[in-house]
């Protein structure tokens, strides 16, 4: 069975579940070619934006691909979307032709990802000549705390 038969198949009758994730391979597979993304950020839906000056946050609705055995949010997800808020922070702060890359990544785990969306807020700590130190506090729809962590990025010239 080739690949085009397959997927009409998902698409005639798959689960609800399984067309969603149709539908977010579709919408990585755009954002990279948009955006040069990571896929993984595609599949999670990440669009940032500044909250004020000094806070950079992403909000992501909770889907299926993010879960876990358990009904939640997968824990290196959580990770993947604090790295990624705190990275994506770090690297608007650096002058053209430089980029940072997550040297070390600590990860409080409070509550279960549950909800309709992760709220992910990441402000800078330290900013060094090669090191820059970020924090990132993920919260869901409901205000709930759901983890707190910690980054730190090296940071690269590019081209070198």
């Amino acid at each position: 069975m080739d690949l085009i038969h397959k997927l009409q198949q998902v698409l005639e009758q798959g689960s609800d579940e399984e067309k969603e994730l149709v539908r977010l391979t579709l919408q990585a597979i755009q954002q990279r070619r948009e955006r040069q993304s990571a896929y993984l950020s595609g599949f999670m839906g990440l669009a940032g934006r500044f909250v004020d000056e000094d806070t950079y946050e992403f909000r992501v609705p909770i889907t299926s691909f993010m879960m876990n055995r358990a009904g939640i949010v997968h824990g290196g997800i959580t990770a993947s979307l604090a790295d990624s808020t705190m990275g994506s922070l770090v690297n608007k702060r650096l002058p053209e032709g430089y980029d940072a890359v997550t040297s070390e990544l600590k990860i409080n785990y409070l509550k279960p990802g549950v909800g309709k969306e992760l709220i992910s807020r990441a402000r800078l700590i330290h900013k060094g000549s090669t090191l820059v130190v970020s924090q990132c506090e993920i919260t869901n729809d409901r205000g709930q705390k759901i983890a707190f962590a910690t980054g730190t990025f090296y940071i690269i010239r590019m081209g070198k």
